[in-house]
């Protein structure tokens, strides 16, 4: 039970620190290299979090899944916060 917490809650931070980089993201264009760094900001604190954690490489998948997830739900709130304001 306190292993699948920890995972859960390892799940949740790495959404959490991608989804900022994910929103800043959105001002630059694709493929450029502020683009390119922001996508990889949040992976070696991450990967920090999953050692200090105590797991293993196992968990590596979901924990890229997670920031994944974090990017582009921050991707897209940018987006529509841009929308909106661009329709007022």
């Amino acid at each position: 039970m306190q292993g699948s917490i920890l995972i859960i809650g390892l799940l949740v931070l790495a959404f959490l620190v991608s989804l900022p980089c994910g929103y800043i993201r959105q001002n630059y264009p694709k493929y450029s290299f502020f683009w390119f760094v922001l996508i990889h900001i949040p992976i070696p604190l991450i990967v920090l979090m999953r050692i200090k954690a105590g797991l293993s490489w196992h968990y590596i998948p979901l924990t890229l899944a997670g920031s994944i997830v974090g990017q582009i739900v921050g991707g897209r709130f940018r987006r529509r916060r841009q929308q909106r304001g661009e329709a007022s």
